[in-house]
């Protein structure tokens, strides 16, 4: 058989439409190697591949020319400093939800709140805000009760996964949004559906489940539904954040400002995009 190199393997993923970054990911993976090693396939260009690491390499690139997520096909993605385990059973986690977990940090620094705040992560997916907040207090060595929601039982168990390999300390509960849900928090952070369900851009992202991304006509379904909720689950000044799209600030403050939420307010992501919204509940 003629030598196929590391090269050669990474002008073909080009040839099936793939980005750089993406092939070399692959090809590490394939490899059995870090995706920190990108240096190494420059430096080992030449190299042959054996005969399996070419199967799993042309097998990845197939599945990432079809549109499948790049951290489906590796199992993992990074979120605010933590790698976590992703399949199809969860969204792939954004970088833009980075934003949620800053403003949700800031928020668990005001003064008035207790020792040990209670903290929920709504719609919790792969775990991935819920477990960002509890690693950056324990780093900080603070405390807060977290509590990670989700409808789906499929996605809890992805996201206890997370939090069991992270050695981090998160409670689970299946609830669709909080009609299951008992007590009081001082933050509910939420990242929910807020695709409108008949947006095209919905069609490039079929690989992800559908019921974390739509939510009806406008978009705004989910949003709706958890801030009507959402009063009797907050400790009286505690804080509601959704993260929603690019267009969809101006709706959100007003439907917050609506419910009685005061100092009602929005975030910018990296990008400068209004892309999260909240309000503090004071009765």
């Amino acid at each position: 058989m003629k030598p196929y190199t590391c090269a050669q393997a990474l002008a073909a993923a080009r040839h099936l439409g793939l980005d750089r970054l993406d092939a070399q990911l692959l090809l590490l993976h394939a490899l059995g190697r870090p995706a920190s090693d990108r240096s190494w396939l420059l430096a080992h260009d030449t190299d042959e591949l054996a005969q399996d690491a070419i199967e799993a390499f042309d097998a990845y690139s197939l599945r990432r020319a079809a549109g499948e997520p790049l951290a489906y096909i590796v199992g993992n993605k990074e979120f605010f400093g933590l790698s976590l385990q992703v399949d199809a059973r969860v969204l792939v986690p954004r970088p833009d939800t980075e934003t949620l977990v800053e403003w949700s940090l800031e928020v668990l620094k005001m003064p008035e709140l207790p020792p040990v705040p209670r903290v929920m992560d709504l719609g919790t997916g792969s775990g991935a805000i819920a477990l960002a907040i509890a690693h950056s207090l324990m780093a900080a060595g603070r405390e807060a009760k977290v509590t990670a929601v989700d409808a789906s039982a499929e996605a809890l168990s992805v996201a206890r996964e997370n939090c069991r390999r992270l050695g981090l300390r998160v409670e689970f509960m299946e609830s669709h949004w909080l009609a299951q849900v008992s007590g009081r928090f001082n933050l509910i952070a939420s990242n929910p559906p807020y695709i409108a369900s008949a947006d095209t851009h919905l069609a490039a992202l079929g690989h992800e489940p559908l019921q974390a991304l739509a939510a009806g006509a406008d978009g705004l379904d989910d949003i709706r539904q958890i801030i009507e909720q959402a009063p009797a689950c907050l400790q009286n000044g505690g804080w509601l954040l959704l993260e929603h799209g690019y267009d969809q600030a101006e709706r959100v403050r007003g439907l917050l400002a609506r419910q009685g939420f005061a100092q009602v307010q929005s975030r910018l992501d990296l990008a400068g995009i209004e892309r999260c919204s909240g309000g503090q509940w004071t009765p």
